[in-house]
């Protein structure tokens, strides 16, 4: 079955140059002089309420925006990890005076943008229908209807963006790494989950509302057409008598990093590629004096495609498309990372150059270029932000919130440019660890694991969940196809499977199988039917409507595949793999000479225990079959297959389980292949009815 859906898957501008003689292109032209800042200070004042407002004015154009933003800080949610973000969505679900309908017609009629999240909203609009906006905004933060339908609504999309992530490397890395390096139970790294979410109530919704919307430490912003003694009115008229909760700013205390430098490994078996994350927890305030050093030390090393990880990742020895690093700040910890997404096959070279360009930064190996060409970059990009006033608004807001000196933004640049190299390999020893670095590694294990050793690194695996796993110990008593020891081994595991189904003797019967099936791809949907005649013939048919997509035939001796009225003969080794099946059910002659069945030991599919067969088939394709330990029923099959060059892990998952005549067969199929995900439902199932050999003509 799960070859049916490995079938479906299968202004440059040239400018007149002025006195070119006098050009020396084969020299970096100088970077100028940094650009002389000019910052007016905005109008502040504080509402009744504890609200403080800041109007940036700008009469350019007829437009004003607004923004509001609750200063609460890192909240832990605990066994409720979700609920603030969900209750974010609900705020734009209508309010007590408007449904949700009448709310967005309101804002489409005046051609306004209002968006509500969980830390406030924002409102824009042209002048004359500002204020309309800004009302429509206040009142969606006061005045939440919640109803019980948006919230199954939002609740089921929560569920199902978290499905589609379930094997997607990049942000199992994101959970995995933050769980690892903050904790799984602090505000920084704890994650929401299926369950969690579930658990979730409308009740959950208004709590977190009540716990977190609030006047209390907001900032409300103005930027554009706008006058403060406007703003003034406006903010008093629409959030002036808002009540609600007094918070305080979380005292988080700092955590530890490693003690010494280890790999942490989450195996995604389907994963084409590696993500590699090197870091370690850094404080780095807008106050840090080492703040300035600490951004042109992060730009050198890896902020750009002149960076020494992008030059030596990419350039030098291709590993990967782009190899990055970042710095946070704030008043929080945050970390220190440098990045890359690599061939499976280059994992461990890719982390030891990370290490080895980190090492350099820590020794003081850049040149000046690389700081002038780092200056030059901040120099450009921070005096062409100036030119938003967006931009403005937000520099008065972290002054007020970071408690910085009022002339922070306007030296900004005087302190980028006094910055040594000496300076930057100062705060690269400080802050870059080379010792200390947790390495965070998601991909496919088999591909990546054995070659990690020799970096000398300590190996610890988790899962996707950042749970740690213990390796279990195989039996090295166990022989290959052993058929009569007691312990676990291939021959148990088999003969527990075909007594779960419903018996061997059962299984020999089934002489043709018909079944029925649906499925979503690529976000359309499709019907098929599958027909089986023992020992291996099959013929397999795809619709979409009333139109036939896929056709696959093989009468047991040759066989084609048909797609969109492409017809394609099998090739000699695509014949051999359609022999393989000596049974409808496979099962019945894997310990058979013509196969070669290993116990592996066990493993989980999802939070299931299983165990581990792997599978040699007459071909010499090699699949790995995961058995339930509780019910002996086939769980996933993992195998390997090629496209366009390119090694790939498919994941096949049955699940559903439903009686056939004597027999279990699963209802449920999904396959994934890389960060794709597809189900199968079956719907129907005969046996030994429906099928006969005029069907593989």
């Amino acid at each position: 079955m799960n070859k049916i859906i490995c079938f479906l898957l299968a202004a440059i501008c040239t400018l007149p140059s002025i006195a070119q003689s006098r050009i020396d292109r084969s020299k970096a032209p100088k970077p100028g002089p940094a650009p002389v800042i000019t910052i007016k200070d905005p109008a502040i004042f504080t509402l009744p309420n504890g609200m403080t407002v800041i109007v940036v004015e700008n009469h350019k154009l007829p437009k004003i925006t607004a923004s509001l933003s609750i200063d609460r800080g890192p909240i832990v949610e605990g066994k409720k990890a979700g609920v603030n973000q969900l209750m974010g969505q609900m705020l734009g679900e209508g309010t007590t005076k408007n449904n949700k309908a009448a709310f967005d017609e309101a804002i489409d009629l005046i051609g306004a943008d209002v968006s509500l999240n969980a830390a406030g909203g924002f409102a824009s609009a042209l002048t004359r229908h500002f204020e309309k906006a800004f009302l429509l905004m206040s009142e969606a933060i006061q005045s939440p209807a919640f109803p019980q339908e948006s919230f199954d609504k939002l609740k089921t999309q929560a569920l199902t963006g978290l499905k589609s992530q379930e094997k997607n490397a990049s942000a199992i890395s994101g959970r995995v790494v933050n769980a690892l390096s903050y904790g799984k139970n602090s505000a920084q790294g704890e994650f929401e989950t299926e369950e969690s979410i579930k658990a979730l109530t409308l009740q959950d919704i208004k709590d977190a509302y009540k716990e977190n919307i609030t006047p209390s430490r907001s900032y409300l912003t103005f930027v554009g057409d706008i006058t403060p003694a406007l703003a003034k009115t406006i903010a008093t008229k629409a959030l002036g008598n808002w009540k609600g909760k007094k918070i305080s700013l979380p005292q988080i205390p700092l955590t530890d990093n490693v003690k010494g430098t280890e790999i942490d490994f989450v195996d995604v078996p389907t994963a084409v590629q590696g993500e590699i994350n090197v870091g370690n927890l850094i404080s780095n305030p807008l106050s840090n004096p080492d703040y300035h050093a600490l951004l042109l030390a992060n730009q050198i090393l890896g902020g750009g495609a002149e960076s020494k990880l992008f030059m030596n990742l990419r350039e030098k020895h291709g590993f990967t498309y782009g190899s990055y690093s970042s710095v946070g700040n704030g008043r929080f910890q945050s970390r220190f990372s440098g990045t890359a997404q690599v061939r499976s096959d280059k994992a461990d070279s890719a982390v030891a150059e990370i290490i080895a360009e980190i090492d350099n930064m820590r020794q003081g190996k850049i040149t000046n270029e690389e700081l002038q060409n780092a200056k030059a970059k901040y120099n450009g990009s921070f005096a062409l932000g100036m030119e938003d006033p967006a931009k403005t608004a937000s520099y008065a807001s972290n002054i007020l919130i970071n408690n910085l000196p009022k002339d922070f933004y306007r030296t900004f640049l005087q302190k980028i440019n006094a910055v040594t190299l000496e300076d930057i390999q100062r705060v690269a020893k400080k802050y870059l660890e080379k010792d200390n670095s947790r390495i965070v590694i998601v991909g496919n294990g088999a591909k990546i694991l054995p070659n990690l050793a020799r970096l000398g690194y300590p190996i610890k695996k988790y899962d996707k969940y950042a749970n740690p796993i213990v390796d279990q110990p195989k039996d090295v008593n166990i022989k290959e196809t052993e058929k009569t020891s007691e312990a676990i081994s291939a021959f148990s595991v088999i003969d527990g499977y075909l007594k779960a189904i419903g018996g061997k003797e059962e299984a020999k019967k089934i002489n043709t199988l018909k079944q029925s099936f649906t499925m979503d791809l690529m976000g359309r949907s499709f019907s098929g039917s599958d027909l089986k005649m023992a020992p291996n013939k099959h013929y397999t048919e795809v619709t979409m409507g009333e139109a036939k997509l896929m056709q696959s035939m093989f009468d047991g001796k040759k066989g084609y595949q048909a797609q969109m009225g492409q017809k394609k003969e099998m090739e000699a080794d695509e014949i051999k793999d359609a022999s393989d099946d000596k049974a409808i059910i496979p099962q019945l002659f894997y310990l058979s000479s013509d196969y070669k069945t290993s116990y592996l030991g066990t493993g989980k599919v999802g939070s299931e225990d299983a165990y581990k067969l792997k599978i040699t088939k007459p071909s010499g394709k090699v699949s790995v079959e995961y058995y339930s330990t509780k019910t002996g029923l086939l769980l996933r099959e993992e195998k390997t297959t090629e496209a366009q060059g390119t090694e790939m892990t498919i994941l096949v998952d049955y699940s559903n389980y439903k009686k056939v005549g004597t027999v279990l067969l699963p209802f449920s199929i999904t396959q994934s292949v890389g960060d794709q995900e597809f189900s199968m439902n079956v719907s129907d199932i005969k046996i030994n009815e429906g099928v006969t050999e005029a069907d593989f003509k």
